[in-house]
């Protein structure tokens, strides 16, 4: 979850893909230049951890658009197979 945020402010796209499952995954991502992320709160972690093969991660990720703040809550569902975490999809909060 957290490689994912940092790929996200650094911009690799391509890594975003590699660490997105093969059945949900598109074929391909554009980041935009806007946003100027600002900090991750990893608000719960239900299922997963070091043993589990599926997981839902709760975070809060904050942003900035042309000055203006901005947060992003949502749940996002992993899975993990031959011991590599996939992202599935996720579910936005307001």
């Amino acid at each position: 979850m957290r490689s994912r945020y940092t790929a996200f402010v650094a911009g690799f796209p391509d890594y975003l893909l590699t660490t997105w499952h093969p059945d949900t995954r598109p074929a391909t991502l554009e980041l935009s230049g806007e946003q100027k992320w600002l900090g991750l709160r990893i608000r719960q972690c239900i299922q997963g951890g070091a043993n589990g093969f599926s997981g839902i991660v709760a975070f809060v990720a904050r942003y900035k658009i042309n000055g203006k703040g901005y947060r992003l809550h949502e749940f996002s569902r992993f899975s993990k197979e031959a011991g590599q975490w996939f992202y599935l999809d996720g579910e936005l909060k307001s």
